[in-house]
């Protein structure tokens, strides 16, 4: 059984793409998309007198006609941001309505990931290729109710999936505390009971089961980030590293010795770990420039990683 593993897209339409399209071209059997699927923030386009202008990475653009303005929604898009038109007028508005601003915002999340859906539908109809996917901690609880909905997509979150060979997957996106206070975060303690919960549900023995944990685990090198002042600022311009992944996560795997650790959390810390039997992997992420960054696992009928590879592309 070969699995393809990538995490981390941020809204990048671009590596949605290349995520659905990595079946054919590494020949998987099962796709697994990590958390954090969705993106950050919104880009305004502001129309005035038959123009527009917009920022993108801090460069101004102006420009005129439908064709443009098709052309930078999608250039928005592809790195993994929210393109939307508005006027002068409105955007002085919603600069003092931040729950309208948030409005347009979860509003368009939810589009983009309803056009992902159709998509994928599209793209896999016809062929045997599981698709999986657990939000993360960055993601609204909303679009697990849009993925659903889907007839090729699977949602992953506290579920113990059954696989071919009789491995088993076990999913969670949440992670511990991170300075963001995001939507899937919790006390370690509360994370541990969360995987617990899973594992009393699963029947596979160690070699058979697969953790698809989004919080890497502590202590690491898929966990290491720049580490932080209180007011939220890099140490020495990020050249200090600090290990920020989860107890819990680490306290499971050293327990229990799955085959394998799939995770993503923290987009630097790219690489394989082993913990024990266990095989850890971080593909990393570098949604920004379109770049889908991911793994490929083949797993044998005995219970073990014949081999693996982390890819780019």
């Amino acid at each position: 059984m070969r699995l393809y593993f990538a995490t981390d897209i941020h809204g990048s339409e671009t590596c949605w793409r290349k995520f659905l399209r990595c079946a054919e071209f590494y020949d998987a059997d099962l796709l697994v998309l990590g958390g954090d699927m969705t993106g950050k923030s919104l880009v305004p386009i502001v129309a005035a007198n038959g123009s527009y202008r917009t920022y993108v990475q801090e460069q101004r653009f102006d420009f005129e006609g439908a064709e443009a303005l098709a052309g930078y929604e999608k250039q928005i898009r592809e790195r993994g941001l929210y393109p939307f038109l508005t006027s002068d007028e409105e955007l002085v508005e919603l600069k003092g309505a931040p729950s309208r601003l948030a409005e347009i915002f979860r509003g368009k999340i939810l589009e983009v990931v309803e056009q992902w859906v159709t998509l994928a539908e599209e793209r896999l109809a016809g062929t045997p290729v599981r698709v999986f996917v657990c939000p993360g901690n960055d993601d609204f609880f909303e679009i697990d109710r849009v993925l659903e909905g889907s007839n090729r997509i699977e949602v992953g979150e506290g579920r113990v999936i059954a696989l071919a060979d009789g491995y088993q997957m076990l999913s969670t996106g949440w992670s511990n505390r991170t300075p963001w206070d995001t939507e899937r975060e919790e006390d370690e303690d509360a994370l541990a009971n969360r995987i617990r919960a899973m594992l009393e549900q699963a029947s596979a023995p160690p070699e058979r089961l697969i953790f698809n944990l989004h919080c890497p685990p502590y202590g690491t090198n898929l966990d290491e980030a720049p580490q932080l002042t209180e007011d939220l600022r890099v140490v020495a311009a990020g050249r200090v590293l600090a290990h920020v992944g989860s107890t819990a996560v680490r306290a499971a795997i050293d327990e229990i010795q799955p085959i394998l650790g799939l995770h993503g959390h923290i987009h630097e810390a790219r690489g394989t770990a082993r913990l024990g039997r266990t095989l850890s992997v971080n593909p990393g992420s570098s949604y920004e420039t379109g770049v889908l960054q991911g793994a490929i696992v083949d797993l044998d009928g005995k219970g073990k990683v014949k081999r693996y590879q982390l890819t780019t592309g």
